[in-house]
């Protein structure tokens, strides 16, 4: 994931600062073009109050988070924000 575009946040993951896409075009872009179909559909059919989990998940996947990317994702879908920052506009961007 080192090619995630010029707009990219970053989070931990196994204790060590990795950068991720931060917009659903470079999502996209970074996943292998066997997958992008899947993606379009999910984004695409996902309810807006959902969309975030869905692109979480499909980060995570990229960055290689593994179980603590599957942790993460149900404890976000139980509503558990603890720990979260929440982000104003251009905020987090680096």
């Amino acid at each position: 994931m080192s090619d995630i575009g010029p707009v990219a946040w970053t989070t931990r993951i196994g204790g060590e600062l990795v950068g991720i896409p931060a917009t659903t075009g470079t999502i996209r872009t970074a996943l292998p073009k066997e997958q992008r179909a899947v993606f379009d559909s999910e984004v695409g059919s996902a309810p807006a109050g959902r969309l975030r989990l869905v692109l979480v998940s499909w980060v995570l996947s990229l960055a290689s988070a593994g179980e603590e990317g599957d942790v993460v994702v149900a404890r976000l879908r139980a509503g558990g924000f603890v720990g979260c920052t929440p982000l104003g506009p251009g905020a987090g961007v680096v």
